[in-house]
């Protein structure tokens, strides 16, 4: 069931679409010295984005890692430079396919990705 999900959030449900902007952004962020690190986390989302059913993003301290100095910093400025504006699009997109009955699984996806979008750094994708 997880893998039809994913093949149809993928095609139908903007998987596709989400994969391809998150890398972008992961691109364009790594452009900068000072913005690899958001362009790493911007990857990881990349994956996330595009098959999120049977996944959750969680940090990176549960899963008994160190947490990096200053990604609280970090994930400031990235809640105020591009993490609001990711946030709206991906309710936006969530508010729209809940319209509808088939679009509702879908709709969930992109409100978890819009909850992603407010601290990117120091998150891992796991299985669930």
């Amino acid at each position: 069931m997880i893998l039809l999900l994913n093949i149809l959030w993928f095609i139908f449900g903007g998987g596709i679409l989400a994969w391809i902007l998150w890398i972008f952004l992961g691109c364009l962020l790594s452009i900068t010295i000072i913005g690899i690190p958001f362009g790493l986390a911007a990857f990881r989302i990349a994956g996330f984005a595009a098959f999120p059913f049977g996944k959750e993003l969680v940090d990176s301290r549960a899963l008994g890692e160190k947490r990096i100095t200053g990604t609280g910093l970090a994930n400031f400025l990235w809640i105020i430079l591009a993490g609001i504006w990711l946030a709206i699009s991906h309710i936006i997109a969530g508010v729209s396919l809940c319209l509808t009955i088939i679009g509702i699984p879908f709709g969930f996806a992109h409100f978890r990705l819009a909850g992603v979008c407010f601290a990117p750094l120091g998150k891992k994708s796991i299985p669930k």
